[in-house]
């Protein structure tokens, strides 16, 4: 066994089991084999944890910029070193393909490089003063204990966009991955402890959520949460914030648009759809969930695309030139069922899947619906699948209208050559990331974050550290 592969809990440096002694298994979603467990700690646990980095924050914010950025430059280089481990831990509990698993955990190391760097330009300002004899400044300063909760799509990049600017901020971390996917989370925490941080500034805790999510809003201890889940989840952490009025970063749920007019560059425009649409599965936050084509290339579109979906490899991640894994677990593949019998049963056409795939298990068939409409549940609901159900637009006021007919703003996607379009979407589209001929589109420098109910916040980017600090203003007289 790998010896990233804890299974334990890091609490003020060490290594812990529950207290009752209680596990949780871990399978892999590929063959249902149980990899491993982890413990199921609870409320008691967490305080331990919050008391742990509560205690460490003073020492911690006091480091001094340098070093740091020296101890996030090293963890950077632990992560890098150890990418292939990592991958295969990264895939046999989450299922995704072995290259998009490596690909996620490089992403990790250049976001942590990112806020190693950008440490060094948490700058206060001084002001311009009305008054005589006074000097005005502002300052930067580290929040305090933060709470870090992620998600099992991403367990490692998104470890990486809360940890990251916490650690360069100079705040201690509690860290609570997902149930589904302990193991690439725990394996952060030994390597924190390789690239030196000290006690207490980095713990890790696996177990109930509702327990250690309870425990840690509250505790007025904590003094920032940063959560990436749905949308439910993330209107029940906002409303536990309120009462000890904690900092807030959510990154909630998507319901993207994948828009192309009838000039898109169409072979660039299906390639694009197949990378936003099956890239894990169809298990992100950001991948398109509805596809809006333009009635001129409407049929040469879905042709096409359902065409690339029937040869998609569907296979366990670890399998040679894998390109779609499975769904997580059982309750994503039977909302998916649900979803597309929906879809059939108002009028929909399977041109691609439309059923468990002939693997079994977990495993869904890449999916291609056209004549999709807005009465359908996929039109509303984040699918989080395999499925890309494909709607017929006329003209461009049509189809910005139907694309923000939703209550979620994350990303959105379209392909279009008329430069003038493409500067009218980026203002018409209300998403907070938007990309043009292009969906592979984030990258450390820039603010990740949604609007409306997609959340509040943002991941990356030099906003990303400025999350993790608060601003303190000082008017020094007598001058």
């Amino acid at each position: 066994m790998s010896d990233l592969l804890r299974q334990a809990n890091l609490v003020a440096g060490d290594w812990i089991g529950a207290d009752d002694g209680g596990v949780i298994d871990v399978t892999d979603p590929a063959s249902g084999e149980v990899i491993g467990q982890v413990p199921a700690s609870g409320a008691a646990e967490t305080r331990r944890a919050i008391e742990a980095a509560h205690a460490a924050f003073p020492a911690y914010a006091a480091k001094t910029v340098t070093e740091r950025a020296a101890l996030l430059r090293a963890l950077a280089a632990e992560i890098t070193e150890h990418a292939d481990e990592l991958a295969r831990i990264l895939t046999r509990e989450q299922g995704k393909p072995l290259a998009e698993a490596r690909a996620e955990v490089l992403s990790s190391a250049a976001y942590v490089q990112w806020f190693a760097e950008e440490a060094r330009r948490a700058r206060g300002e001084v002001i311009p003063s009305p008054w005589p004899n006074r000097r005005l400044m502002t300052t930067k300063h580290p929040v305090g204990v933060v709470a870090a909760i992620t998600p099992w799509n991403f367990p490692s990049s998104m470890l990486a966009r809360k940890l990251g600017p916490a650690l360069a901020a100079g705040c201690p971390v509690v860290v609570k991955p997902a149930t589904a996917t302990p193991y690439s989370g725990i394996a952060w925490g030994v390597l924190a402890e390789r690239a030196g941080f000290p006690p207490g500034v980095v713990n890790i805790l696996t177990g109930s959520a509702r327990e250690i999510g309870g425990e840690i809003m509250a505790n007025d201890k904590v003094r920032k949460v940063t959560f990436t889940g749905s949308t439910e989840i993330g209107r029940q952490l906002l409303r536990g914030a309120a009462d000890t009025v904690k900092k807030v970063s959510m990154e909630l749920g998507g319901n993207a648009p994948f828009i192309v007019f009838d000039d898109a560059d169409l072979d660039r425009a299906v390639e694009g759809a197949m990378i936003a649409k099956f890239r894990n599965a169809g298990q992100t936050c950001i991948c398109s969930n509805r596809v809006y084509v333009q009635a001129g290339i409407y049929d040469a579109f879905v042709e096409r695309l359902a065409e690339r979906a029937r040869a998609l490899k569907v296979a366990p991640g670890l399998d040679e030139g894998a390109e779609q894994g499975p769904m997580v677990d059982a309750p994503a593949l039977e909302k998916i069922s649900e979803l597309v019998q929906d879809a059939v049963d108002k009028g929909g056409r399977v041109l691609a899947g439309g059923a468990p795939h002939d693997r079994g298990g977990l495993f869904y068939a890449p999916t291609v619906i056209a004549g999709a409409t807005p009465e359908m549940r996929v039109t509303q609901e984040e699918i989080f699948g395999p499925v890309a159900p494909v709607y017929r637009f006329e003209t461009e006021d049509e189809v910005l209208a139907m694309a923000n007919d939703t209550i979620y703003g994350l990303a959105a996607y379209a392909y279009t050559r008329d430069l003038g379009r493409a500067f009218r979407l980026q203002d018409g589209l209300e998403y907070g990331l938007i990309g043009i001929n292009e969906v592979l589109i984030v990258t450390p420098e820039i603010p990740f974050g949604g609007l409306k109910q997609s959340g509040t916040g943002k991941e990356g980017g030099w906003q990303g550290l400025e999350d993790y600090l608060e601003t303190r203003y000082s008017c020094i007289g007598g001058m």
